[in-house]
């Protein structure tokens, strides 16, 4: 299935998923929920030129992605930009920590222009024999502080019909362990585990910005212990056939962070069955008990692929022992229920966007607007 998109993304665009026409965010939540404060005195400023230009025909001064990145000076103290020119780029990219700053930007018109994708799973086969894993499976894998991505597209094309050999199935379209990393109109596509957002270590803070981007997948498709927030995000749940049909978020937050997942002015879309979608479940990798996991979805829209019965259990985790919530939530799939429980207006005013991204550094992305 995965090679089919790929194909159909590759041909000009990717059916019903145009940025523009679908991550319109719901009714503006109330004055002062959820927002960050104007900055006083900004304004635009020239562009500098970039560091580095990609093309995947010969034209730019790389041919791969991984290869700018390779030239950027390890410790650079400074951001710098490498843009990618339309075009479709196979193969992983990791962006190590000694390479902070960096921002990828696609040159195309839309986010579909510029498609960087790997094809492996958990159980994809190494060289040597070994499997990948989840985390070696990721198409991108970012642990330089201060990353940032601005209209493109990250993939994940490994095709389960065509590897029923493989049972290990998560394949990850982008890693992120570092801090500070912002993403911009961007589009994650994948089935199973496509996001992770996760941390450098258990107990470690590390803070990401989606805003106005796409996910989709279908079985825990954005997980991990990672302090993120997808701001007026469509996260599309692919319809799999199956009973359930997946499950939206998989949070494996560390106990003593207050803050995982936070949906702010989302659309949660699916193509699946009215009720066979859960909102998430707690992971506890590694069995962790200190792994508590956090997800809020707040002031969205929800579509009737979720029922009254939002969270499920992850094993013997049970879903009540994690920190699952919503607010103020509409559409076909916000159903009022006992099983899904709502933060109070005070424990709202404590998860808007900038109290869950502020930290000890007052951190305000510059793509927020």
């Amino acid at each position: 299935m995965r090679r089919r998109r790929f194909l159909e993304l590759a041909g000009g665009g990717l059916a019903g998923t145009a940025l523009t026409a679908t991550v319109a965010p719901p009714a503006p939540a109330a004055a002062g929920r959820g927002r960050f404060p104007a900055a006083a005195g900004r304004g635009r400023s020239r562009a500098a030129p970039p560091f580095a230009v990609v093309a995947a025909d010969g034209t730019g001064d790389f041919a791969t992605v991984q290869a700018a990145v390779d030239a950027v000076p390890a410790g650079n103290a400074a951001p710098l930009t490498i843009a990618v020119r339309p075009g479709t780029y196979l193969g992983q990219v990791v962006v190590p920590s000694s390479k902070p700053l960096i921002t990828l930007t696609g040159l195309g018109a839309t986010p579909d222009a510029v498609v960087i994708a790997d094809d492996r799973a958990n159980g994809t086969l190494k060289a040597d024999g070994t499997p990948w894993g989840t985390t070696g499976s990721a198409s991108v894998t970012v642990d330089g502080a201060g990353f940032r991505a601005r209209n493109l597209t990250f993939a994940n094309l490994f095709d389960e019909a065509a590897h029923p050999e493989i049972t290990s199935r998560q394949a990850v379209a982008v890693l992120t362990r570092a801090d500070r990393v912002e993403f911009d109109r961007v589009k994650f596509l994948g089935n199973q585990d496509t996001l992770y957002t996760n941390s450098s270590a258990a107990g470690v803070v590390a803070r990401a910005y989606f805003r106005e981007c796409y996910v989709e997948g279908d079985v825990d498709f954005i997980f991990g212990r990672a302090t993120a927030v997808f701001d007026r995000c469509r996260i599309h749940s692919l319809d799999r056939h199956s009973t359930p049909n997946g499950y939206v978020t998989a949070p494996s937050t560390d106990v003593a962070n207050p803050h995982g997942l936070l949906f702010h002015r989302c659309m949660l879309t699916s193509d699946a069955p009215a009720g066979t979608v859960f909102l998430g479940r707690p992971w506890h990798p590694g069995n962790d008990p200190d792994a508590i996991g956090r997800t809020v979805i707040r002031d969205s829209w929800i579509g009737a692929h979720v029922g009254a019965t939002a969270w499920s259990d992850f094993g013997t985790w049970p879903w009540r022992e994690a920190r699952l919530a919503e607010y103020h939530n509409r559409g076909p799939g916000a159903i009022p229920s006992p099983e899904r429980p709502q933060l109070t207006d005070a424990q709202a005013a404590a998860n808007t966007m900038a109290a869950v991204l502020r930290g000890a550094d007052g951190w305000r992305p510059q793509s927020c607007k």
